[in-house]
């Protein structure tokens, strides 16, 4: 069985993620309550600890709301440190155990909002997910000789607590309205294709960026 890490796997969507993969994975999960994402010391103790895995889903990611007038450097670098630093030190601690193997999966949780018009107010949280595509596409290069694939998964506005509390209904229905695809996103929509990627089925997968989010941006 292989083994994989998720982080944010204590949130809705890294939840349904952890649910699809434990049925042929063993799943270490790596959430608030492991680790502080925004500390590198602690992530490094972390990934010592967890040792080798096959799979590396980071799903975690601060989601502070600021824009140019309000930004605050501390808190913009808070929110790239859990979202982006935090993901290229696991996959910096997985990755030689994965090439030594001949096999492994990299999936970036990023956000449909690096393709869409975003919110002024999420300035420190789109730079960070479109690092990480940036990121999967150069790993990807990297490392494909090595017969690790690095791929990232873009969710459109999906239904979870998170998301209900940061935002009226009426931001929903506004965004559901403009979808090709009328219906409301769940975690599970995230969480299948996450579990796709990580099987040998996508073995031809590599550099891409798969966005669920009901066609709101057809790419």
């Amino acid at each position: 069985m292989r083994r994989a890490v998720v982080t944010g796997g204590a949130g809705a969507i890294g939840a349904a993620i952890c649910g699809r993969l434990r049925a042929d994975h063993d799943v270490v999960v790596l959430d608030r309550e492991q680790v502080d994402l925004g500390d590198a010391d602690d992530v490094r103790r972390a990934t010592a600890a967890v040792g080798e895995v096959d799979v590396l889903v980071h799903a975690a990611a601060a989601f502070d709301q600021m824009r140019l007038a309000t930004l605050d450097l501390d808190a913009y670098r808070r929110v790239q440190a859990v979202n982006v630093e935090s993901g290229l030190l696991l996959a910096q601690a997985f990755v030689p155990g994965m090439a030594e193997r001949g096999f492994g999966r990299i999936v970036f949780v990023t956000s449909d909002t690096v393709y869409g018009p975003p919110s002024p107010d999420l300035l420190a949280y789109v730079a960070s997910k479109a690092a990480l595509v940036g990121i999967t596409r150069t790993l990807a290069l990297e490392l494909g000789a090595s017969g690790v694939a690095v791929t990232a998964v873009a969710p459109g506005l999906t239904d979870t607590p998170a998301a209900r509390d940061g935002m009226p209904r009426e931001a929903f229905d506004g965004v559901l309205a403009r979808q090709a695809l009328t219906r409301t996103l769940v975690p599970d929509d995230v969480a299948a294709t996450v579990a796709f990627l990580v099987t040998d089925g996508a073995a031809a997968l590599t550099g891409q960026t798969l966005v669920p989010d009901g066609g709101l941006s057809p790419r």
